[in-house]
């Protein structure tokens, strides 16, 4: 049987690194790529089966992901499903955020992914296989206030892979996003902006019904399904629907939300 290889940035923790466990359980072999490789080789390490490589990568460098990419061809082996999933957490309002936030989340949320596509797709292209997986939020796709730099990152990553998507129908090559609201993890390690909105980031963290586990298990079930848009948290398929179907009772309902959490409700 052939052992897929899959790629993963941002693995040395949090979701990336719970990905890769599952997709290890899987018998796929990970390439596990970090800015910080000594978490990467923490995460293979505690990785069931062999095989499993690691990766330093800035994905904010044109020089690091495309030395990723080599280092990867020198494998000899096809990379049958790339996750991009690296990023950093951001926060505050459109003057909050200074030119220079602005800039690194951009470069790195959505641009880390554009660098990434570019550099494996050439590869998938000619074996007419593969599938991209971009992780981007539920921000993405119903925004609110206090997070406009990440909300418009993650809305370009999840553009992306709809464009992506299209231009590669045909191909054999699957394309998936994933939109996950926000739930127990790390991303907050990795901030930038507003102090304010870390704090309202860490109280919907601590009150969300979603685990790790559970997230991961959801975002890897989908991508083996091959599904497009992948909502792994347990009220945002429901929230999407009223936000697609009734975008005006969804947003009273946002505002109304706001100004309880405001009001420390």
């Amino acid at each position: 049987m052939t052992v897929r290889q899959v790629l993963i940035s941002g693995a040395g923790s949090g979701f990336g690194r719970a990905l890769a466990q599952r997709f290890a359980a899987a018998g796929c072999r990970v390439g596990c790529a970090d800015i910080n490789a000594d978490s990467a080789r923490e995460t293979a390490a505690m990785l069931p089966g062999d095989g499993h490589r690691v990766y330093q990568v800035d994905i904010g460098d044109d020089a690091s992901v495309a030395r990723w990419q080599s280092e990867v061809a020198a494998t000899g082996e096809p990379v049958d499903i790339l996750i991009n999933n690296a990023g950093i957490a951001s926060g505050g309002t459109l003057l909050e955020a200074d030119m220079a936030e602005w800039q690194r989340v951009l470069n790195i949320n959505l641009l880390g992914i554009v660098r990434a596509c570019r550099a494996f797709l050439p590869a998938m292209q000619k074996t007419g296989s593969g599938h991209i997986v971009n992780v981007a939020s539920f921000a993405a796709l119903a925004g609110g206030p206090g997070i406009m730099s990440y909300g418009v990152a993650k809305a370009g990553a999840y553009t992306l892979s709809d464009q992506l998507r299209a231009e590669l129908h045909g191909s054999g090559i699957k394309v998936s996003v994933v939109c996950p609201a926000f739930f127990q993890t790390n991303l907050l390690s990795n901030w930038e902006g507003s102090e304010r909105m870390r704090g309202v980031a860490e109280k919907l963290m601590r009150d969300s019904p979603d685990t790790l586990d559970s997230v991961s298990k959801a975002t890897f079930e989908a991508i083996e399904r091959g599904d497009f848009l992948i909502l792994p948290t347990k009220r945002e398929p429901m929230r999407w629907r009223i936000k697609r179907w009734f975008p005006n009772l969804y947003f009273r309902q946002l505002m109304k939300l706001v100004a309880s959490r405001s009001r420390g409700g």
